[in-house]
């Protein structure tokens, strides 16, 4: 495993050298800059686990510096300021802009060393518990009494006995991760990493590297391949694969190893991949978009899920389910869909399948207002869409509220919406609502909205 790689910016040459020959010697990989030019070049190049940051810079000042790492929510470092001319309202004003401290010069370099250690440290839990609550929402058994779902559950039961590659279609929406999940709690891989890939996130200059790792200047990156090691590499939307990584992927599971971009040494690979698609997998071989070897590999076993239209007799208990969900998750008010209701909602179409389900019983528990969920509120919500329309005494309830929770509450249930109406799309959410995408992924980050990229 690499040691923490530290980025130290400061306009004073003798900080720089002092400072990165004493984090050099604890292990740590290091480099300096003179200045906020260059520590955007090398931040850039690769963003840091931790940065020590000068406040005072010929260019740029460190204040101004941090306000832009601190919008790049997919890279979050601490970040550790420094200086020789601070006053509390500086130390304040950094702390306030997610800075981890703040150490005054001249330095105490045991204090910098102890700082340091438990910055990364809080960072590395931090990380941790990040992951560990992305596991435990991740994993439900596919919701539905159902003969549709029953059989299904069943096939995907024997279909986990097995090693096998599959292939999951259906339409978005549907549950084809939820399967996948629920047949990797059932196989002998339950206890290795299920590793989800969206790959319609992935931009062709990046999908080598992202796949299958790299190797610069002796330090290696694990790719997802090797993050899913011994586990379970979950491809969704698989048809969108570029087709360079088509072909590598195609060489990596057939041989059973691979080489990191830029690396010469084979690495070998024991994965399992089950890949989602809304696409016809044969019509996207015909037209040339797919390969053909590759779609043979992973079509060992392919599985139709269907629309929720097919199934409608699960609405009920998906309505109980979710609603369950959302009172023990998110601590919203119960409240009961009566049966005048749930039978309005098992004759809806539901073109976004289940996570439209999901999606409008959370915007009636939070804009609600009521033990029980109204007809005329179901009605105004699903003709609309809009969320806030459906029930006129969803102001009320949030003007009981204190402030940043009433807005916390209605930013959510609005990007939620948002999210869905635009299939899950980072990219045409952020241009249909007028946010830049770096800020609008640290709103959903604190808004605690699951979302996987889909460009």
């Amino acid at each position: 495993m690499s040691k923490p790689y530290i980025l130290v910016v400061d306009d004073e040459p003798d900080i720089r050298q002092l400072v990165s020959e004493i984090l050099a010697d604890e292990g740590y990989q290091v480099d300096v800059a003179q200045d906020a030019a260059e520590a955007r070049r090398l931040y850039a190049r690769k963003p840091p686990d931790l940065a020590l940051l000068d406040i005072w810079m010929p260019d740029t000042d460190g204040i101004t510096l941090l306000k832009e790492w601190k919008r790049e929510e997919a890279d979050d470092f601490p970040v550790i300021m420094m200086s020789g001319h601070g006053t509390v309202e500086t130390a304040v004003e950094a702390t306030r802009l997610g800075a981890y401290d703040f150490l005054e010069k001249p330095l105490s370099m045991a204090k910098l060393l102890l700082t340091v250690e438990r910055a990364l440290e809080a960072s590395r839990l931090q990380q941790e518990n990040i992951g560990l609550k992305r596991r435990l929402d991740t994993w439900v058994e596919p919701v539905g009494r159902s003969a549709v779902m029953e059989q299904l559950r069943q096939q995907v039961r024997r279909l986990a006995q097995h090693d096998a590659h599959a292939v999951f279609s259906g339409e978005p929406g549907s549950g084809k991760e939820t399967f996948a999940r629920y047949l990797h709690a059932h196989s002998a891989r339950h206890d290795q990493p299920f590793v989800d890939v969206a790959v319609a996130a992935l931009t062709p200059e990046h999908c080598l590297a992202a796949f299958f790792g790299k190797e610069e200047s002796g330090e290696i990156q694990a790719g997802l391949l090797e993050q899913a090691q011994g586990g379970v590499l979950f491809l969704d939307e698989v048809a969108d694969l570029e087709a360079d990584t088509q072909l590598r992927l195609f060489g990596a599971l057939e041989s059973g190893a691979f080489q990191r971009v830029g690396g010469s040494a084979a690495v070998p690979l024991d994965v399992r991949v089950i890949a989602a698609t809304r696409k016809s997998l044969e019509q996207e071989v015909q037209a040339g978009r797919f390969r053909k070897d590759l779609y043979y590999l992973l079509n060992v076993v392919s599985l139709d899920i269907p629309p929720l239209h097919q199934h409608p007799e699960d609405v009920t208990e998906l309505l109980n389910f979710y609603t369950d969900y959302f009172v023990t998750r998110e601590k919203l008010a119960f409240r009961r869909f009566p049966v005048a209701v749930q039978n309005l909602l098992r004759n809806h179409p539901w073109r976004g399948n289940v996570r439209e389900l999901k999606n409008l019983v959370q915007r009636l528990l939070i804009l609600g207002n009521g033990e029980e969920v109204g007809l005329d509120e179901v009605k105004a919500a699903l003709g609309s869409g809009a969320g806030p329309a459906a029930s006129p005494g969803y102001a009320l309830e949030l003007f009981n509220l204190p402030l940043k929770d009433a807005r916390d509450q209605f930013e959510k249930a609005y990007l939620e919406y948002h999210l869905d109406k635009h299939g899950g799309s980072i990219a045409r959410l952020s241009q249909a609502i007028g946010i830049e995408r770096t800020h609008l992924y640290r709103k959903l980050h604190s808004l605690d909205i699951k979302f996987r990229e889909k460009g």
